[in-house]
């Protein structure tokens, strides 16, 4: 999915893939398998230096992350970052007053309680708990009926956008799994997608500021009709995302690397002209290859103080941006004086 996204935002792939399928190949430039997620690195790092995005299960072993930003341009969160935000108690403390289920390495004493792993993805080796000792390496997490759902944003390290909201399919029998593990996603998610949109953007907002994230993440969530509870966070882009641009009929994967490069947003600006004195429009057609819109037909007659047309600019700044206007805002005028 990832090498697809890229490839359709312009970008040569080469993709390093426990599996190396064969949409795969057709798509990347290169494929290099390897026996496991060491491996893959290890082939990675024999790579000229260049840009990286990490997939998924790379949430789970941030020494590797921490290898890969050695060598490349890390687009995506850094080790320190995972770490963190993979930390159930640090998650919780980071929401504060936002719903999260109660978390514990304790045995409680009552409730209704899912053992999870503390690494772990896609609902694998989720299950019940129905008492005993927890095995090492795993939590309890209070169990919220409600529909899973998710969301796809994108951070700047203060702060952050939903992309676009998903129900997550889980445990059906249709797609060959039970349980808890995860097996896609559907868009829209079958809720009050107003309702749970405002609480996601509340929720990766802070998410966003509290572990400085940067570039495409996700939250899972739980939607038990009125309220969203954060369950986890994927630090990297999601296997949701290409059901968002199907969905949104939009191209995602570019926010990715500008986000990541912390590159400051664009300014850009829109003026709509107005005569003047009275004009007859001359050759307006060269017009539509500058960019105005609103363009009028050669030969219009236009009266003082009407618009003429709409002149666009994007620079870096919005001086530069304003000063693009007046150029051409001066270039539309120059043509009938």
């Amino acid at each position: 999915m990832l090498a697809d996204l890229a490839r359709r935002d312009g970008q040569r792939v080469v993709a390093f893939d426990l599996f190396g399928d064969l949409d795969l190949r057709r798509r990347a430039s290169r494929v290099v398998t390897g026996g496991g997620l060491s491996a893959l690195v290890d082939a990675a790092l024999a790579e000229p230096p260049g840009g990286v995005v990490y997939g998924a299960s790379f949430e789970n072993h941030p020494a590797l992350v921490a290898r890969l930003a050695e060598r490349h341009a890390l687009l995506g969160n850094p080790s320190s970052t995972v770490r963190a935000v993979r930390n159930p108690a640090q998650l919780g403390a980071a929401l504060g007053d936002l719903p999260y289920p109660r978390t514990t390495v304790m045995a409680p004493s009552s409730g209704r309680w899912l053992r999870k792993p503390l690494r772990g993805g896609g609902g694998i080796r989720v299950r019940a708990w129905r008492g005993g000792a927890l095995p090492a390496g795993t939590f309890l997490q209070e169990r919220i009926d409600g529909i899973a759902c998710s969301a796809a944003a994108v951070g700047d390290g203060k702060d952050a956008v939903v992309l676009g909201l998903t129900e997550q399919l889980v445990g059906r029998r249709a797609f060959g799994v039970r349980g808890y593990r995860w097996c896609g996603n559907v868009v829209p998610p079958r809720v009050p997608e107003a309702e749970l949109l405002a609480q996601a953007r509340a929720v990766c907002s802070r998410l966003a500021a509290a572990f400085a994230l940067r570039g495409l993440f996700g939250v899972d969530f739980i939607w038990d009709g009125e309220r969203a509870w954060t369950l986890e966070v994927n630090p990297r882009p999601t296997a949701s995302l290409e059901a968002i641009e199907m969905a949104h009929g939009s191209t995602v994967f570019d926010e990715h690397p500008r986000a990541c490069a912390a590159e400051p947003p664009r300014a850009a600006g829109k003026a709509v002209v107005f005569a003047t004195e009275d004009i007859v429009v001359g050759d307006s057609e060269r017009w539509l290859e500058d960019g105005v819109r609103d363009v009028p037909h050669p030969g219009e007659r236009i009266a003082a103080g009407r618009p003429i047309c709409t002149v666009l600019a994007s620079a870096a700044t919005p001086e530069d941006a304003y000063a693009q206007l007046e150029e051409r805002a001066g270039l539309v005028v120059a043509a009938h004086v």
